[in-house]
Formats: structure tokens, C-alpha cells, sequence
């Protein structure tokens, strides 16, 4: 007989791993509400789940002692955090760094010789170093620039869009693979990156405009051969990092160029147009030797407690639970920590992050989002693969792992204010339970 062995429920309290006693796995199965999980049809391999290594986020946690550094970091990366893989940096600055800023500053530079990531040294290292230190598992790190050098660009500044010179197109590439090295030198493998962060917007901060022919023929021209020269040929290539409603579209206007497409491992996205599940499924029914992957999202920031704590929790849990169903093979969230303002962001675009640190009082927070994101990413392991899972419903949200050993992780969003009284079932055997009105649960069992 099989038998559920975990059952783990959020109710926004430290109950997240609780543990409950093992349960009869009946042979029988009702034909009303029910959840179908096929382990034997299997789709993506999963990376992980992560988030941004920002220099906000490492400004921030060195504002606290360093009792509460380790908490926190042990909280998403240590063998009794939440399982965090993935991690996304900043080459040059962002908006949530202390103020823009870039490796090189002298436009006469066109070797490269003054290239500098001491400003990187300062707070964002010192994080990565202790997060490699605490993580249970081998890290995957990407890079995303938000903008060139403000001479390599045609508005004279970093800020405000903008585009990148033709005439420093090349050296741009080779300032990236640069950055990748110096990092390399370190210890620290970046093993993916994207073009450009969010090439249609023209931002208040750090940001540069490409349309898709331009970012195309970047990757052609100076960024896929540039990083063949340098022996970074395994360096994964994303494009687009930009919002979801046109996905597709900007996926079909550059791997129509085949001479770029060759070069471009798959595309990355955000979420701050909406939902946008079917573009994602587009994409990977189109071009399924393409990989799709999760690079940002946040919600705006509140204060501590606010009501909306729910609500922004279950758009995590929706955000993954769909992407994931569409192809996705991955998701990083946005900073990992913020201060008690939502910041720093150096043009005060506060957001929220799933642990809000008080730099006055000394003291953290884990909002209810850290928990909903843990319900996934606390039990998918490493070489874990979704699975087919079918739902009576769209009362909730269902995503379904079989982990390397064979074990099911099976997770449901009730986003609904009922209780839904549901049987999970995986062909002879089932299994009866509530998922509680707004709540999430992650149902974990063997094989056998």
C-alpha cells in the first residue's frame, strides 16, 4: 500500500515543514473532484528556484549582525532553508543598487584595461561567498545587464533607455565576457546570461532598448562569436527578460534569424504584465529545443503586515505553478532582501521581497510569500521533472515533480474562500484531502 508520508500546509505561521504522520494510501479512488497525477508522463527537467543577489540585498544584510546575515541566508540556501538554486546578478549597476555605476568609465578604453568589479567586491561578493558557503547544493548563477557604460550609449547616461552605439557593440560583448571571467577568477561560475533586462523599457533607472532585430543581431554579430573566441561557448545565451504578453512574438522575430538563433539556449521573462501562461506554452510547443525560464518578478512594497500579504503570496504560487505547467524551467525571483523602505533603490522604485529587514531595529521578517515559494522549491530536488497531472478545476492551481528517487511532490493553490475537498490520484490509488480557502499544500509520497 502506498502511503502519503508528508503533508506540509502554510497558514503564514513557522508550521511550513511541519510534519504529519503517515497515511493509508486506500485503493480506491471517487470520480468527483479529482486531482490525476501520470508520473510515467514526464516533461521538463527542473533547475530550481532562486533569487536576485542584488547589491540592494547585500547592502542590507551587511546592516545586520552577522548572527542574522547567516539566518537569513541559511533560511533560502542551507539544508534546512528552502531549497534556493538559483541566483541572478547585476552586470554594472540596477535600480537596486546604491547608485548607477559601471566596471569601466573611461570611453578612451577600448582594451578594456581599466575594467574593475571592486565596487562588486564591497557587499555583492561578500554575499555570494557566504551563500556558497551555507547552500546544500551547487548554485546556478545568471547575469543580466541593465545597462552599458553611459559612453557606449546614445543618450549619454545610463538611465532613461536609450540604445547601444553600433560602434560599441563588440567591445559591449566582450565587456560581458569579461565580467563573466573576473567572476570565474573568484570562484564564482556564471553559467547563464541574458541580453539585455527588459530591452522595450525605457526606465527612470539603468536600462537600454533593443527591438528584436537589434537584439538578434547582437547575439549574431558580436556576442555569440565573442564568446566562442573567449572560450564561453557553454555559457547559456537568454533573450528577451522582459514581460510575457508578447513572449511569443519576440521569440519568433529573433529565432527567425537562424544565425543568431544558433547561438540563443532559450528565452527569459518577467511577470508584470500579468499571467500570460498560454504565451509561455507557445513558446515551448514552438521551439521546444528552447529552454524558458523565470527571471523576475516582485510586488510592490508595503509595510510590515499589511493585508494584502494573502493575496501577494498566492500570486507567487500562481506565477510558478503556471509557468512551470507551461514549459518553464525555472524561476528567480526578484531581491532576495530589502530594507525597511523597500529598498535601497537609488531612484526610490521601492518594492517588497520575501524578507523585509527593519536596518533600524535590527530585526527580520518573512513574509507570507517566503513560505508559499518554500512550498515548491523546499521539495523539488535537484534532477526532479514535472509531470502530467490533470484537475477538475480551475479552483485550483496544481503542479506536479517526480524527484530523481521516484518520489511525488505534488503541490495545490486554493486561491478560492472555500475550502476545496479534492481526491488525489495516481491511477489505482487515491487519496482524500482539503486544501483549507487561500492556503497552500504540498502532498510529498514514494513511488511504492
Amino acid at each position: 500500500m502506498r502511503k502519503i508520508k508528508k503533508i506540509v500546509t502554510d497558514y503564514s505561521k513557522d508550521i511550513l515543514l511541519k510534519e504529519y504522520e503517515a497515511e493509508e494510501f486506500p485503493e480506491k479512488y471517487a470520480c468527483m473532484q479529482v486531482i490525476n497525477v501520470y508520473p510515467d508522463v514526464e516533461y521538463q527537467k527542473i533547475e530550481g528556484i532562486g533569487g536576485a543577489l542584488t547589491e540592494a540585498s547585500a547592502y542590507t544584510l551587511s546592516l545586520m549582525d552577522e548572527k542574522t546575515q547567516n539566518e537569513i541566508v541559511e533560511a533560502y540556501f542551507g539544508k534546512d532553508g528552502i531549497g534556493y538554486r538559483l541566483c541572478r546578478c547585476h552586470i554594472n549597476s540596477c535600480d537596486f543598487a546604491l547608485g548607477n555605476y559601471a566596471y569601466v568609465e573611461d570611453p578612451e578604453d577600448t582594451e578594456l584595461k581599466t575594467f574593475d568589479i571592486s565596487r562588486d567586491k564591497k557587499y555583492i561578493i561578500p554575499l555570494i561567498k557566504k551563500v556558497q558557503e551555507k547552500s546544500q547544493y551547487e548554485l546556478t548563477f545568471l547575469a543580466s545587464p541593465w545597462s552599458p557604460p553611459a559612453y557606449m550609449k546614445t543618450n549619454g547616461e545610463m538611465n532613461h533607455g536609450g540604445q547601444l552605439k553600433k560602434e560599441f557593440a563588440h567591445l559591449w560583448a566582450k565587456y560581458m565576457a569579461r565580467f563573466i571571467k573576473e567572476y570565474a577568477k573568484l570562484g564564482i561560475k556564471i553559467s547563464k546570461i541574458t541580453v539585455q533586462n527588459e530591452p522595450e523599457a525605457t526606465q527612470t533607472w539603468d536600462s537600454c532598448r533593443y527591438n528584436a532585430e537589434e537584439e538578434a543581431a547582437f547575439v549574431r554579430d558580436h556576442m555569440g562569436p565573442v564568446f566562442e573566441e573567449e572560450g564561453l561557448s557553454d555559457v547559456e545565451i537568454y533573450v528577451w527578460d522582459h514581460n510575457k504578453e508578447i513572449v511569443f512574438e519576440r521569440a519568433r522575430a529573433i529565432f527567425a534569424d537562424e544565425d543568431a538563433a544558433k547561438y540563443i539556449t532559450g528565452v527569459a521573462f518577467h511577470w508584470y504584465t500579468g499571467d500570460h501562461f498560454e504565451g509561455v506554452k507557445i513558446v515551448n510547443e514552438k521551439y521546444p529545443d528552447k529552454k524558458l525560464l523565470f527571471t523576475e518578478g516582485c510586488v510592490e512594497y508595503s509595510r510590515f503586515g499589511d493585508s494584502g500579504e494573502v493575496q501577494k503570496a498566492e500570486m507567487y504560487a500562481n506565477d510558478i505553478i503556471g509557468n512551470i505547467n507551461a514549459g518553464a524551467e525555472g524561476h528567480i525571483d526578484w531581491n532576495i532582501v530589502l530594507d525597511e523602505k523597500g529598498g535601497p533603490n537609488h531612484v526610490h522604485n521601492y518594492c517588497a521581497a520575501p524578507i523585509m529587514c527593519d536596518t533600524k531595529t535590527k530585526t527580520y521578517e518573512k513574509r507570507l510569500s517566503f513560505y508559499y515559494i518554500g512550498q515548491i522549491s523546499k521539495f523539488v530536488k535537484p534532477g526532479a521533472v514535472r509531470v502530467a497531472t490533470t484537475r477538475y478545476s480551475d479552483v485550483v492551481d496544481v503542479v506536479a515533480f517526480k524527484n530523481p528517487d521516484g518520489e511525488r511532490v505534488v503541490v495545490i493553490l486554493n486561491k478560492s474562500d472555500k475550502d476545496a475537498a479534492l481526491t488525489l490520484r495516481e491511477y489505482d490509488y487515491s487519496k482524500d484531502y482539503t486544501v483549507a480557502a487561500h492556503s497552500i499544500v504540498t502532498l510529498v509520497y514514494d513511488a511504492e
